[in-house]
Parts: structure tokens; C-alpha cells; sequence
């Protein structure tokens, strides 16, 4: 589940996903939350951007959820009411009508219900006096409502004397729907929106006018009866529910009939059509379409043999970037296992089933689809002249679009394997997965210290991102390359260490689900033209652990020198593999040594091994890269707050080591060190304890 805000002007959009799991049986919002019903055993009641709301409650509820301001209500499996949250005018017992109910609504601050007999139950905070007669469905808003009568047509009630505008009064309406002070309905006739509640409405209420909206989500059952007419909407033996009938002396009654609207009297010839089925015209009819039919199917036909020629109908198995080998089988528990596990092992998802189930749900909807054919051309045809890198899973190159908009362009390598610094080889299907992992955790994250996708191709055996051009490069070019660099103070370094700290927090703490980076390095961490650092390559990325659960169980992957070895021991993955990671990162910021490096004796080294004793003899200033000037007194308290931060982060034991946000706010301070007296002590880290 997506969400989208506007701002108060209703220009800017902030797009963030805050629900991955089970499918969801029932959803609702108000004006500030959203709720749920999650498909299981317990059919759990869910609500998001309502911290206060205590998921472990005692809900009963399995249909019709209604959310106002802080309270739920929903039907039970009995067909009665139940109420949670704190807002009591609603949720009080005494408040809520005993019975049987078909549908409930709510706004703010109160809710309507309709009972089986078709009667109108209403509480909370309601302005206006309730209709009396039969009904089938409702719509509230704020301090005003509206409801569906058994005929079709509507009476709305509230505040200031608020009516159904006159020129709706005769109209008649399929489902209602209402959020604050505008209403809308589907037009029964042909399936129109027209909404009303306000003067614009009011004046013209035909939103979608001669455009048929769908009335209602499809599903695979109904609790009375579907919507005859409505099956051209839905697939797979799919519905759209009616609005149950009130039950009247224990039998319920056929809907009114709506007036059809006149046809026009026959001409001669339809008459005479009509009486002879077998007439001239109708015989031609019958012979055309018939060889128009048999020679649509033969294109399809040529057209899918010419498809699965280009394609080679090729199956791809979607392991994780972890297996060792081709063949291996995945660990148990890990993701690709669960996902095998309900597919069958003879029927892994193909890569195009998965791109096309990811657009669909709604992630990579803002991105721009590039066709081949212009980042040929802008690549010169992926020439090495314009090669800049290498990422998870191909090389990047730099382009500029017809627009004058630079881009960096990641195209998959098109060879059988290929190897990286783990030693693990790539697969095919390999890169495919890496592809797609990178489109779909950047569609969905936004944050500045990540960056930024623009758009994807996907063209035969073509898999392609296009991203934001970085101009300065990554960080390990100006760490280990680059002659003259602006990275040449203790202030930038720190700065860029905290961009980067930024960016991985977000992916751990405010990420929905969980993202785990696995590849935290100085290579994936990018510098734009103002030195502002963005973690990038989403290549073997996984969303984390469930709340009930504390690591991932898979084999372990990443970068040598970097990688966590409590996770390449165990198997076991948490937050804190990137935590052990970002600190490798913060030794080579100090000290200038790559991860892994050769000593004076040109014997391969690890940073942590060679500059945490230092740190912890408080000796960093022996270690610091020479390429830099001498810390300032200034400087010299910050750089060794850092120093112990990034020893915090290189402990073995993961538990031991501080979370991100501990992290940023220790570079906060640092960072801040570097312009004032500092005055820090080794005792006062926020490190784990």
C-alpha cells in the first residue's frame, strides 16, 4: 500500500509505501489514518500514521471498516458494531446501537450505520436531523451526510440547513462516497462521477460526465449479490458487490425498477430485421465477422511465435545475489525460499512477470520508461568514452538527455557471469534480481542523502537505470584517486561522513518496510556538485526482518574489507551489518587506507585491525591521513570522537554496536565540534551498552 500528501497549496506530492504483507481484506481512511483488515488466521485490524493506535488490540472486526478522528469502527462476524480508539463520544458501549447492520460509514466525529432491516442508526457528534425511510449504503463528511435510499436516489442532512442540490434530486446513484465537506456518487445510468458539498461542485457537479468509473473494488465473493452488469470490469471470475437489500418480514425485495430511458421507434428496416433473423444483412454480418475473427487470431498467433522468438520465452529463477553458486540452494528462511516455496520448484517468477506486478502496485508509477533507443544514442551506443563505473550488476555511464539534463546510466552486463569483490558470480538471472531490486527500492525511498532514480528501460535483454548525475564522483576516488580533492579538511569529511550516516537511517528507520543495504562503501557513496554525499547502489539490497523477528537468515553477501563478520559467520543479517560497514567507511575518511590494503611489507591489511588499536590507545593522531592538514585544537577533539564512534561501530558483537540514529547524532556533534570548543570526553559516545 502506497500513500500520496499534498501540501496545503495541493502541488507537492511526497509518495511513500507504508504497508508490505499479507493481502489486506478491508481498508479505510480519515482524514488522518488509515486502517486495515489483514488476511490470516486472526483477520488482524491494522492502522498506519496513527502511532497511538495499539495494534494488539481486542478487535473482533472482519468487514466494513469506518475510521473518524482517533476511533475504528467495523462489523463484526455477527453482524454487529464494535468501536476502538479514544475518541468516546464514539466508541463509548453505551453509544454504539445493538443489531444486525449490512454498512457503516464514519467522519471525524461520528458515524451512521445501516441495519439489515434498512433502518438508519447514527452517534457520535452528528449535526442535523437523520432521514427517516429505508436505506442501502451512506457517506459522511464533516458536520454533514448523506445517504443511498433503497431507489437509488440520495438525502443528505447537516449542518446549515445541507441538502442534495436540486438537479441530483431525481438522479439516480450506484455507491456514494465522502471526505470533509465533498461528496460524490457513480451515476447509475452510465457509470458518471458527479460530486457536490461545495459552490464549485454545486454549479457543475459532473466530474467525469460520459466517462464510466468503476464502482466498487472486485472481488471473489459478496455478502448478498453482485452488480449483474459489471463483469466487463473485473477478470478471473471477479465481482463488484451490490449494496445489500433491507430484509422486510424476513424476505428481502427486488430493488425498484429504475425508468429505462425511451429508445427511438424502429425503422422499416430494423422491423423487418427483426422478423427475419436470417435476412441479406444480417447473413453478410455473420460471414464478415467470422473471417475477420479467424484473421485476428492468426496475427495473435504469428505475433506471440515472433515473441517468444525475440524473448526466448526464457524462465528466470529469481535466487538472492547471495548464492554462492549457480545451483545452490538458498538458505532456509531466507526470502527466496519463502517465495519458492509457493511458486513449486518448476516455476520460478520470470523477470517480466515481476516488473510489470511492480508498476502495477503502484512503485515506479512516477518514473519515466526510456526507450532503448534514445540511450543508445545519448551513450553513443554505450561507448566507452562515456563509461564512468561499475555498479551490482553493470557499467554506468554518464549522458545528457535532449533536455540538457545530465544523467548517470546503469546498463546490466549482457555476459553469462561475471565477479565481484566477494568472489560470488553472477548470474544472469542474477543481475535481473539486482535490477529490480535497485528499481524497486529506489521508486519507493526519498530521502536527499539517497540517489535519486529518474527511470528505467527494459527492452528484450536490455535492463537499464537511468539516475541523477553526480558530478563529484564517489567518495573512494576522492579518498584513494584523485590528486587535488575538495575532501582536503576535517569539515568536509565529517560532513560527508554525516550525508552518508543521513541516508542509511532513513533505510533503517524510516523505511516501510525495513531496507538493508548489505554494500555500504566508499565507492557507493556519491558527491554532487556542492560535496553532498547520497548512498546509491540498491543492488543487494533486502527489505529487514519482520517486528517479530531480529535478523534475516541467507548467505552472506557484500564487499570484503567492509562486511560484517558476525554476519558472514552466522548467516545471520540485522541494521547492524550496515552499522560495521558505515564504520570501515569512517576508518578510510581518517586514516586515507583503503579497506583493504597492503603494509609496508606488502601483506594485505584490514583498516580495523590496523587503526582501531590506535583509536583505543588514544593515539589517532598517529594513523590520521597525512594528506590533510593537521587537525586544528579546534578539530582535534572532534576527529577523535569520531575515531571512537567509528571503533563503536567495529566491534564484533553486533549488539554492542549504535544504532544509525545514535550515529548521526554523534556526527552532529562532531560536526558542530569543528566550528566551536569542543568538549567531548571517550565516556560520553552513544554507543551501545
Amino acid at each position: 500500500m502506497v500513500c500520496w500528501r499534498f501540501s496545503n497549496n495541493g502541488t507537492n506530492l511526497t509518495y511513500k509505501r507504508i504497508y508490505l504483507g499479507p493481502l489486506l481484506t478491508n481498508l479505510d481512511s480519515g482524514n488522518s489514518h488509515i486502517c486495515g483488515i489483514v488476511n490470516g488466521t486472526n483477520n488482524s485490524l491494522e492502522c498506519w500514521q496513527w502511532h497511538e493506535f495499539n495494534s494488539s488490540n481486542n478487535s473482533s472486526i472482519t468487514s466494513n471498516l469506518a475510521v473518524g478522528q482517533d476511533f475504528v469502527c467495523g462489523l463484526l462476524p455477527s453482524s454487529q458494531i464494535q468501536c476502538l480508539g479514544t475518541f468516546t463520544n464514539v466508541t463509548d458501549a453505551n453509544a454504539i446501537p445493538s443489531g444486525s447492520y449490512n454498512e457503516i460509514a464514519a467522519s471525524s466525529q461520528h458515524v451512521c450505520a445501516v441495519s439489515k432491516n434498512g433502518t438508519l442508526s447514527c452517534w457520535g457528534n452528528m449535526v442535523g436531523e437523520k432521514p427517516i425511510g429505508q436505506f442501502i449504503s451512506l457517506a459522511l463528511g464533516d458536520n454533514r451526510s448523506c445517504a443511498l435510499r433503497t431507489n437509488r436516489t440520495v438525502v443528505c442532512w447537516g449542518e446549515n440547513g445541507f441538502i442534495l442540490p436540486s438537479s441530483l434530486s431525481e438522479t439516480f446513484f450506484e455507491t456514494l462516497e465522502a471526505k470533509q465537506d465533498v461528496f460524490c456518487g457513480i451515476v447509475t445510468s452510465n457509470l458518471s462521477l458527479f460530486c457536490w458539498g461545495n459552490d464549485i461542485f454545486d454549479s457543475n457537479p459532473a466530474v467525469f460526465n460520459g466517462v464510466e468509473v468503476v464502482p466498487g473494488p472486485c472481488t471473489n465473493s459478496c455478502p448478498c449479490s453482485p452488480l449483474p452488469t459489471f463483469g466487463r470490469f473485473c477478470g478471473q471470475g471477479l465481482m463488484i458487490c451490490q449494496h445489500c437489500q433491507p430484509i422486510v418480514n424476513g424476505s428481502v425485495p427486488s430493488p425498484q425498477p429504475l425508468s429505462p430511458q425511451p429508445m427511438p421507434p424502429p425503422t422499416p428496416s430494423q422491423s423487418t430485421e427483426r422478423s427475419d433473423p436470417w435476412s441479406r444483412r444480417n447473413v453478410a454480418f455473420l460471414v464478415v465477422g467470422c473471417v475477420g475473427s479467424l484473421m485476428m487470431l492468426s496475427v495473435l498467433v504469428i505475433l506471440f511465435f515472433k515473441y517468444c522468438k525475440i524473448r526466448g520465452c526464457r524462465v528466470h529463477d529469481s535466487g538472492r545475489l547471495d548464492e554462492a553458486e549457480a545451483g545452490t540452494p538458498p538458505q532456509q528462511g531466507s526470502q527466496t525460499s519463502q517465495v519458492q516455496d509457493q511458486l513449486g520448484p518448476h516455476q520460478p517468477p520470470v523477470l517480466e512477470k515481476r516488473l510489470s506486478q511492480l508498476i502495477s502496485m503502484g512503485n515506479g508509477g512516477h518514473l519515466e520508461e526510456f526507450s532503448l533507443q534514445v540511450l543508445l544514442q545519448v551513450t553513443n551506443n554505450f561507448s566507452d568514452e562515456h563509461k564512468i563505473g561499475t555498479g551490482s550488476f553493470g557499467s554506468v555511464y554518464r549522458a545528457t538527455l535532449e533536455d540538457g539534463c545530465e544523467v548517470a546510466i546503469k546498463r546490466a552486463e549482457a555476459s553469462a557471469s561475471s565477479s565481484y569483490a566477494g568472489g560470488t558470480k553472477y548470474r544472469q538471472e542474477d543481475k535481473d534480481n539486482a535490477f529490480l531490486n535497485e528499481l524497486e527500492f529506489l521508486s519507493r525511498l526519498n530521502h536527499k542523502n539517497l540517489v535519486r532514480l529518474l527511470g528505467y528501460c527494459e527492452d528484450n535483454n536490455e535492463r537499464v537505470l537511468v539516475f541523477e548525475y553526480m558530478n563529484n564522483g564517489t567518495l573512494h576516488d576522492h579518498l584513494h584517486r584523485l590528486e587535488s580533492s575538495p575532501l582536503r579538511s576535517w569539515t568536509a569529511r565529517i560532513k560527508v561522513a554525516l550525508d552518508a550516516a543521513r541516508g542509511i537511517e532513513y533505510l533503517h528507520e524510516y523505511a516501510v518496510p525495513t531496507v538493508i543495504h548489505r554494500d555500504i562503501k566508499s565507492s557507493n557513496v556519491l558527491l554532487d556538485a556542492t560535496l553532498n554525499a547520497k548512498v546509491s547502489d540498491f543492488g543487494l539490497s533486502l527489505m529487514g526482518p519482520q517486528d517479530e523477528e531480529t535478523h534475516l537468515s541467507l548467505r552472506a553477501a557484500g564487499t570484503v574489507g567492509y562486511m560484517d563478520p558476525e554476519y558472514y559467520r552466522l548467516q545471520q543479517l540485522t541494521t547492524k551489518s550496515d552499522v560495521y560497514s558505515f564504520g570501515v567507511m569512517m576508518l578510510e575518511l581518517l586514516s586515507g587506507y583503503k579497506a583493504i590494503h597492503k603494509n609496508e611489507n606488502g601483506v594485505p591489511r584490514n583498516v580495523v585491525d590496523f587503526i582501531v588499536p590506535y583509536i583505543e590507545q588514544d593515539e589517532i593522531h598517529r594513523v590520521l591521513d597525512r594528506r590533510v592538514p593537521p587537525p586544528t585544537p579546534f578539530e582535534i577533539e572532534a576527529v577523535s570522537y569520531v575515531g571512537y564512534l567509528a571503533a563503536d561501530c567495529t566491534t564484533l558483537e553486533g549488539r554492542d554496536r549504535p544504532t544509525m540514529t545514535e550515529i548521526v547524532n554523534n556526527l552532529e556533534r562532531a560536526l558542530q565540534a569543528c566550528l566551536a570548543t569542543p568538549n567531548f570526553s571517550r565516556s560520553n559516545t552513544d554507543s551501545s551498552t
